[in-house]
């Protein structure tokens, strides 16, 4: 029985998510391994209001602040050599990997 890998990925810049997800496929390709995903998983938005004026004088006009999580799961077999190349990706910095062996 092959074990599985499970990748999942998280950032606030999509474009370079997706980046990452492609070359994983081109390695689940190159390789021969079956490959489930990259299934998109709920975006998380965090909203901050601020006020716009510091002093608290004036109007309660408000700005609206949003950061969005971005977040992505893929299934890989485990194997050796597979592993090894997922392992040399150049990651940037705003995404975050993890890796769980199933």
């Amino acid at each position: 029985m092959v074990r599985k890998a499970r990748i999942r990925l998280s950032s606030s810049d999509y474009k370079k998510l997706e980046e990452i997800c492609e070359e994983l496929k081109a390695i689940a390709i190159k390789t021969g391994v079956k490959m489930n995903g990259p299934v998109p998983l709920p975006t998380k938005r965090l909203r901050i209001p601020v006020l716009k004026t510091p002093c608290g004088e004036g109007t309660a006009t408000w700005d609206r602040w949003e950061l969005r999580i971005h977040k992505r799961l893929i299934d890989i077999d485990a194997e050796e050599r597979v592993m090894r190349q997922i392992m040399r990706i150049r990651v940037p910095e705003e995404v975050f990997v993890s890796i769980e062996l199933m």
